[in-house]
């Protein structure tokens, strides 16, 4: 077999040990290339084994998982996905978003925001300290140059004075390597918080849709209620959920159900501004927070995507078989109309699940403290 480019086993043109015309290779230890290298070629193939046998899509959440599953990280959730294989059942997006939702990561998503938090006002104060530093540094610095300057158009030829002079020289080249050192501090600094930043947004964004996730929309619902609630302003949450979406499962498939998935979050993203937002809140069901306008205004945005949808007429690139009309139904409430947060989630899921009963594709408004839907809006 002959070896791969970037191998690197032998010294080029040296020969092996009892070649034809009896040289000897010369003996080295392999380099730290020569080891590593061919078990990162095993690993990766590895982790494209498993999303080629299992039809997955490369994705960093799915190249997440396969590395987990191949590597023996996360051994509960490999042996799921073995035990459905071997029911042939497939392994889809939407399996695996609730297999590791269900796998109770959510203690350790929450340890590790708070840590991210914590590294991150660490990583600010540090950054804060390094800038002081650096221009006390440079403060300094520039003092010394005054004071060499002084020194210089000193009369006196004493033997002391030069000698302070070239300790001072010695303590300013000191201090400029000191600033130099604190200025690369800083900048390391803010690579580490953009790389934090990074790894955060990552972290609240669904990887199907896009979307922010549930845990984003749980910070985005807090920061929206404290600045409405110091600004005066209303504030609505609205549950949405796409009727029918096992039926669609079951006819077309989950790859084609994901598909469906992210056309109704592009359609209600391109609702969203500075002060509505949309959010993937779990399964085909989306939350969608309005600032600033009143429920009516609010239910006629929200309304207006449901038609949107509604009018489309989607087809299954896979088996050109159409879907059929594809809707949803929502259910939107007031949340300063009721006694707290949870109360005005309640009631607004509770109006989602009374446009269910009413026929779908429907979006109705929870009203007053009793939380009764009303009819749908004019």
């Amino acid at each position: 077999m002959q070896p791969d480019e970037d191998d690197e086993g032998q010294e080029r043109g040296g020969n092996a040990p009892g070649s034809a015309n009896g040289a000897q290779s010369v003996y080295r230890d392999p380099t730290a290339r020569e080891i590593w290298l061919p078990a990162k070629r095993r690993m990766l193939g590895k982790v494209a084994d498993f999303l080629i046998d299992h039809d997955l899509e490369v994705l960093p959440f799915t190249l997440g998982i396969a590395y987990d599953c191949v590597t023996g990280a996360s051994p509960r959730l490999a042996q799921m996905i073995l035990e459905r294989a071997e029911k042939g059942l497939p392994v889809t997006l939407r399996w695996l978003d609730e297999a590791v939702r269900d796998g109770g990561p959510a203690k350790a998503e929450e340890t590790l925001h708070d840590l991210m938090g914590q590294l991150e006002e660490g990583l600010a104060s540090f950054g804060n300290t390094m800038k002081g530093a650096r221009s006390a540094t440079s403060q300094y610095s520039s003092a010394l140059q005054r004071h060499v300057d002084d020194l210089r158009t000193a009369t006196s030829t004493d033997g002391m004075i030069a000698e302070l002079t070239a300790l001072t020289r010695a303590m300013m080249d000191h201090t400029r390597v000191m600033e130099g050192d604190l200025a690369r501090s800083e900048k390391h600094a803010q690579e580490l918080q953009a790389t934090l930043e990074e790894t955060r947004r990552a972290a609240d964004q669904d990887h199907l849709t896009g979307l922010p996730n549930r845990r984003a929309f749980e910070h985005m619902f807090d920061r929206e209620l404290r600045e409405a609630q110091a600004a005066k302003e209303p504030l609505s949450i609205a549950f949405v959920d796409i009727d029918h979406f096992k039926r669609i499962n079951d006819t077309h498939g989950h790859p084609a159900g994901d598909r469906v998935l992210r056309v109704v979050a592009e359609t209600l993203d391109r609702i969203s501004d500075a002060r509505c937002h949309v959010a993937r809140h779990g399964g085909e069901e989306f939350a969608v927070l309005f600032r600033g306008l009143s429920l009516q205004q609010a239910w006629k945005r929200l309304d207006g995507a449901r038609a949107e949808i509604a009018e489309r007429r989607l087809v299954n690139r896979a088996t050109d078989m159409p879907f059929g009309q594809i809707t949803f139904s929502g259910g939107l409430a007031d949340v300063f109309a009721f006694a707290g947060k949870s109360a005005a989630m309640k009631a607004a899921d509770e109006a989602l699940y009374a446009a269910k009963e009413r026929g779908r594709n429907r979006i109705l408004t929870a009203g007053g403290e009793t939380g009764e839907p009303l009819k749908k809006a004019a």
